[in-house]
């Protein structure tokens, strides 16, 4: 789980011999992710497929934050090498491999700049040199994921039994 792209967060200087920065808009995502057949790699490295949002083990959503992504990982030898260095903090960030459907050109501080207004995506990857260095990703156990679950089972209880009491209270007036 973690974030593929911040928005609004500059990359590291790309473009080599012309060197740009780029930044990612809220909204860059939101089509590609409800329509495209997306994956989760490795190093962007299509011999290591860790998930699929259309086999439903990749889930894809804009937040307020960025690109929030989940992956129920295979169940392969190196798919758990992966988990270990994540767990261990060697590999703690994420990147996207995309196409730019729209964007917008300026200049900046002495460097040219690109904003992402609108892009497709092909994947998105635990990296080990990512070009966002605010990206994240982290493992979470299926406990922790059912335990927050569970919280938030409770909560909705608690709050619909609050509900349904304010309403047994007005009915008594």
């Amino acid at each position: 789980e973690g974030y593929a792209s911040v928005f609004e967060s500059w990359s590291e200087e790309l473009g080599g011999n012309s060197p740009f920065r780029e930044r990612v808009v809220k909204g860059a995502f939101e089509e590609t992710i409800q329509k495209d057949d997306i994956r989760a790699l490795f190093n962007h490295d299509p011999n290591y497929v860790l998930g699929r949002n259309t086999a439903g083990t990749l889930t894809l959503e804009e937040d307020e934050k960025g690109l929030k992504v989940r992956i129920i990982p295979p169940n392969t030898q190196w798919a758990k090498d992966l988990l270990v260095s994540i767990k261990r903090g060697d590999i703690t960030q994420m990147s996207f491999g995309f196409t730019v459907i729209l964007d917008r050109w300026s200049y900046e501080d002495n460097i040219d700049v690109r904003e992402l207004l609108k892009v497709k995506l092909f994947d998105v990857s635990p990296v080990t040199f990512p070009a966002y260095s605010q990206t994240e990703c982290g493992v979470r156990s299926m406990f922790d994921i059912m335990r927050n679950h569970q919280k938030e089972v409770e909560q909705s209880k608690s709050l619909n039994k609050r509900k349904l009491d304010m309403q047994k209270q007005k009915l008594k007036f």
